[in-house]
């Protein structure tokens, strides 16, 4: 106390008290729950039965030795380098070209195309694609057949070698606006002197993005990696409905095998503890990128 009033730690931690409280209760209760789930042997008659054993970490050793496992991690890895380098490359240069303020027009019309995807649920999305991609109807056969391109309607979510190509097309599709709307917003922080000071010195148009832009939106490039990675990770409602993990386990990813597990095989603890090791793989990730690329940037 002071003259009667709350420092501005303890005020600040009572302000945010109710805040605290309330993510305690929608999301520390489920996180630990499945945590317990992930150490017992789960099954939907041990669970309406009250019988569920300990079986230590006998789900994660599981795991570790099912090849089916491994593979969805590997597709994952696949999914998440393929959409997160996608996603960060469009938005920076849509990011870019909004920005640019002799083409305010067109930077207009960007940004108002640019939310329509973001608008779209994923299950939609997932369904829209689908038909996109359908091999007797579907509008990329049309088109591609209609500029000769291709003699004869083919495959494309059912090819082997194709499958996880259109699930990433359709989910940057889905998710780049969100990458584009930080990234313009870290484009409209940078003051104009400090591109102006590049001219004078005679720095290119690629000089001015690589010394003078690109430094100064790494904190927001980093933030977008992390989520992106993230939700990237998570990807489920689009292969859901384009592929369903197929053809094979071609886009057998993580959290479809999870699903697959607790919710057609019922191991409920085998899927919770897929669960956990997604979230330890995802927070590792989240950790390399803060360590390798985000710096704190000031500038007058």
């Amino acid at each position: 106390m002071a003259g009667g009033e709350l420092r501005a730690g303890p005020l600040a931690l009572l302000m945010v008290l109710p805040a605290l409280v309330f993510l305690l209760a929608i999301i520390a209760y489920p996180v630990l729950y499945a945590l317990w789930l992930s150490l017992h042997e789960v099954t939907l008659g041990g669970l309406a039965k009250g019988q569920t054993p300990f079986v230590g970490l006998q789900n994660y050793a599981k795991l570790l030795r099912d090849a089916t496992f491994w593979r969805a991690m590997l597709n994952s890895a696949q999914f998440v380098s393929l959409s997160v380098a996608l996603e960060v490359t469009l938005g920076l240069t849509i990011a870019l070209i909004i920005n640019d303020r002799s083409a305010r027009f067109f930077a207009g019309v960007n940004k108002t195309l640019m939310l329509l995807p973001w608008a779209v649920p994923p299950i939609a999305n997932g369904l829209m694609w689908f038909y996109i991609y359908n091999p007797s109807f579907g509008y990329l056969n049309v088109i591609l057949y209609d500029l000769g391109i291709i003699n004869k309607f083919m495959q494309f979510a059912g090819n082997f070698r194709l499958a996880m190509i259109c699930v990433v097309v359709a989910f940057v599709w889905r998710v780049t606006p969100f990458s584009v709307l930080l990234l313009h917003a870290a484009l409209q922080g940078i003051p104009e002197d400090l591109y102006d000071a590049a001219k004078v010195d005679g720095c290119s148009a690629w000089n001015r993005f690589r010394f003078v832009t690109l430094p100064l939106i790494r904190p927001t490039l980093t933030i977008i990696l992390v989520l992106r990675t993230a939700f990237a990770f998570m990807v489920f409602e689009e292969i859901f409905a384009i592929t369903s993990g197929g053809p094979g386990d071609t886009t057998w990813v993580a959290s479809w095998y999870t699903y697959q597990h607790a919710f057609s095989y019922l191991e409920i603890g085998v899927g919770a503890a897929a669960a956990y090791i997604m979230t330890l793989v995802v927070a590792l990730v989240t950790t390399i990128y803060i360590l390798v690329i985000y710096r704190r940037v000031e500038y007058a």
